[in-house]
Formats: C-alpha cells, structure tokens, sequence
C-alpha cells in the first residue's frame, strides 16, 4: 500500500499574501482525497496541480471564513457541470450546512436547491469529538478565532498516520492537544511577532514549539508582514503545490 501524501494546494491568508493561494490541503490514502479547508481559490489552486475535482471525497473544514470553505460553491458546481457522479461529503462546525448554501445562493442565485447527479452530505463537528469522515478519523478541538460559528483545529487519521491543521487561531492550550503525536502539523503563523487577537504570530509560536509535540511542524497562512521575515525564522515555511509523503 502506497503511503499516504498531503499535498498543499494553498498555503496563503485571506489576502493572496505572497501570491499564495488560500487555505487548501490535499490528503491522500488508500481509501481516496479529501480536502482539509477549501478556500475560495481552491478550485483554481487543485486544476493547476492537476488535481481531478470529482475524486475529492470529502471536505473538513476548521471553520466558516471564506478563505477557508469559499471555494465550497465552485467546487460544487463544478461536478455538477462535469458530470459528477461521487457522492461529497462536508465535515465542519455547526451551521455548516447553512453557510455553504448561503454562499451559494449568494454567488449563483438558485444553486443551491438545484438536482445534481451526485449527493451532498454534511455533518458536523463537536468539539473533541471522534467521528468518521468516509476512511478517516475525524477530531475537532475548539479555537480562539471568531468566525460565527465554532472554529477548530483538526486532526485526521488516515492509513495509519494523522495530520494536524491549526486553523486560525490565537495561541490556546487546544493546540498542544490536537498537535499531540501527530506526524505532521500545519499551523498558522499570520504575523511575525504583532500579537492580535484570533491569530497566530510566530515569535509565540516558537516559544511554546517544546509544547507540540508533533513530528514536523509547517507554517501557512502568512501576512506579507510575516513573508518578509522568513529568512529570521527557524521552522520550516510551505509552499504552495508542496508535496509529503507520511
């Protein structure tokens, strides 16, 4: 059996910071892809890797920003156009359901009551509750970060191996907790050392990095504020498109 791969579609802020697409991570396994986030140029980040839309199972997102489940209608409408066919399922906080069709109704009026070829499942999560998302394990831990809806930091079993995914988050004890054991976790490093509420800066990022104790740690979701530092800091930085095998 192949080992699993996450690949990072988009690594950016809400901003296009550095050119970056937004939030979108492809995690592959046995049982088939799934989306960690879809952010709004999530459509357009998956056809330049040449990702097929149709074989995304399922969608976990950590919250209801656009720059994280914006990309939710096109890649709707996208298998509706294309002739999909592989039901989709959309794992995120409560009210996920609502917002998705919302957004939908919002950018293509009448789109979200429309029949399809292929069914759409939401489900969602409760904060450090276990649940199973087609072939993957499935927890949610509760975030610093307002966004009308709980926000999460998630962590995903597959194939024997978990990734983790801050979200957007200030610094909360939750982290240690999702981060733990983890093989690799992707976390949010906004600003280099301005501390803001509802988000991550690096400096106290690096001084609870003992804390986490995870197996490689990967920063996203950097303001060109934090992008014009990136030779001052001393974790790894992820590209857009980057490739690991787990």
């Amino acid at each position: 059996m192949a080992r699993p791969q996450l690949q990072l579609l988009g690594t950016g802020d809400a901003f296009g910071s550095g050119g970056r697409f937004q939030t979108c991570l492809l995690l592959r396994g046995s049982g088939g892809a799934l989306l960690i986030d879809c952010g709004a140029s999530s459509l357009i980040a998956m056809k330049r890797a040449g990702v097929d839309p149709s074989e995304i199972a399922s969608v976990l997102l950590t919250h209801l920003h656009g720059d994280h489940f914006g990309g939710l209608p096109f890649l709707i409408l996208d298998g509706q156009f294309s002739g999909r066919e592989r039901p989709l399922v959309i794992a995120g906080p409560p009210g996920v359901r609502e917002r998705t069709e919302a957004a939908m109704e919002a950018l293509f009026p009448g789109s979200a009551g429309v029949t399809r070829r292929f069914a759409i499942d939401f489900m969602e999560l409760q904060d450090r509750e276990a649940a199973a998302v087609g072939p993957v394990g499935v927890t949610a831990f509760a975030v610093e970060h307002a966004s009308g809806a709980p926000s999460y930091a998630l962590r995903v079993e597959y194939d024997g191996k978990v990734v983790a995914y801050s979200g957007d988050t200030e610094w909360t004890e939750s982290l240690v907790d999702a981060a733990s054991g983890v093989d690799v976790f992707v976390c949010e490093a906004y600003f280099f050392e301005k501390n803001i509420k509802y988000h991550l800066d690096y400096r106290t990022l690096r001084a609870n990095r003992r804390r986490l104790d995870c197996g490689r740690l990967i920063l996203v979701h950097m303001s060109q504020e934090m992008l014009s530092h990136v030779d001052e800091i001393d974790i790894e930085v992820a590209e857009d498109g980057q490739i690991i095998a787990l």
